[in-house]
This record gives structure tokens, sequence and C-alpha cells, in this order.
């Protein structure tokens, strides 16, 4: 049976950190669906290039096409016991389509980081990066000793467009409108486990690995 753990949570939640941390001490294969298009447009695949068609005619990707790149990236060696989901599914859509091509061969676990929008926009809005040497800052948790000065290079320290207050709450309504509803949807499956993502980065691992092996004791008849 194939292992699939899918990683939910609003834009600036920590599932990239949380999803490469579970790679790892999981032994699966991270898929980031980010990755997946620039891969592809990057080495001009077919399927990159059907992506490229509706992109450059600012259409938007069909699912169809997003679930084909991602089943011939899982259908490689690196992915064969299963595999971490991180950024898809998306909408509902995306999710029906999913678990129609997964099959019952498939054990599903849906893990959902909990942070509020006020944390969100806290971590969001006062991220620094630093022009030189990409380090990051916090404004709040970690600010440089010299304000706008990278202690490591020296370099010029600036906030990314997609960090300013106005962008991350429209990702957020985006997210509310479209991502929010998987929630409720792997929650009927009984598929879902949640939490508190406002914790240090270590200790949510630590609980995501915890609430994982949890399912896992259920699944195989162990205590609940």
């Amino acid at each position: 049976m194939t292992r699939v753990v899918i990683l939910l949570g609003a834009p600036g939640a920590g599932k990239g950190t949380q999803a490469a941390n579970l790679s790892t001490s999981l032994g699966l294969a991270h898929i980031a669906t980010g990755d997946l298009f620039r891969e592809n447009l990057k080495n001009n695949t077919v399927l990159g290039e059907k992506a490229r068609g509706f992109m450059n005619s600012g259409r938007l990707v069909p699912d169809a096409l997003v679930l084909e790149m991602l089943f011939d990236r899982v259908a490689q060696p690196d992915c064969k016991s299963g595999y971490l989901l991180d950024g898809f599914p998306r909408t509902l859509p995306q999710a029906v389509a999913l678990e129609a091509a997964l099959g019952a061969n498939t054990d599903v676990q849906v893990l959902n980081l909990e942070v509020s929008e006020e944390s969100i926009l806290s971590r969001a809005t006062g991220r620094l990066l630093c022009r030189g040497c990409t380090a990051i800052y916090h404004r709040s948790f970690r600010p440089p000793v010299t304000s706008g000065v990278c202690d490591e290079c020296g370099g010029e320290l600036f906030q990314r467009e997609d960090d300013q207050e106005v962008v991350v709450r429209e990702r957020l309504n985006v997210y509310h409108t479209e991502t929010a509803p998987l929630v409720e949807f792997y929650s009927k499956r009984n598929l879902l486990v949640g939490v508190n993502g406002e914790q240090t980065p270590d200790r949510v691992t630590e609980v995501l690995m915890s609430a994982l092996a949890a399912v896992n004791s259920s699944d195989n008849g162990g205590d609940k």
C-alpha cells in the first residue's frame, strides 16, 4: 500500500518548513506542486509545454494537467513507498480528482496546520531578506543588530512584495474561499488531524509526527 501524506494550511502557516522536516523524518519524497511546474517548464517537457500554453494565454492550468504532472512525478522510484504532498490539492475539485486517481490501495493521511490569521500576518509582514546572501530576519522575532543591515554580509535588508500586508490579506482571502473547504472534505472522511502550528517549528514537527503515529496505531488496531 502506498502512503500519501497531505499537508494543508494557510499561506504562511509553515507548510514548506514542515513538509521538508516530515519528508526527512518519514523517508517520503516531498512533492511541491510549485516545483513540478518549474521543473516541467524549465525542462520543456511535453507536460510543461502544455502548461505553458495555458499560462501564456492567461488561463489557469486545468486540474487534469496538474494531476498528470503529479502522477508523472510520483511514478518515479523515490515515490514507490509513498510521498508527501505540499501545495496540492488546493481546491475541492482537485481533492475529488486526486481521491479518484489514488484509488483504494492508498493510505492517505491529512495534516492541517492551524495558525491564526493574526499570527500569519505578523510572520509575513515582519519578514526581511538580505539582498546579498538571502539570510532571513524578522523585525520582532529575529531583528538584525543594525536596522536594515544584514548581520552576516552587511547587505541591505528588504521586504518582498508578497510579504506586504495587502498582498498577504489577498492570499488569505483566496485560501479561505478555495482551500479552507478541504478541511471539511477530509474531516468527513476521517482522514484529517489538526495541529497547532503556532508552536516552535521543531515542536510542530514533533506533534505532526506523533499525530501520524497515532493514526497508524489506530489503523492497525491499536489503542485509539
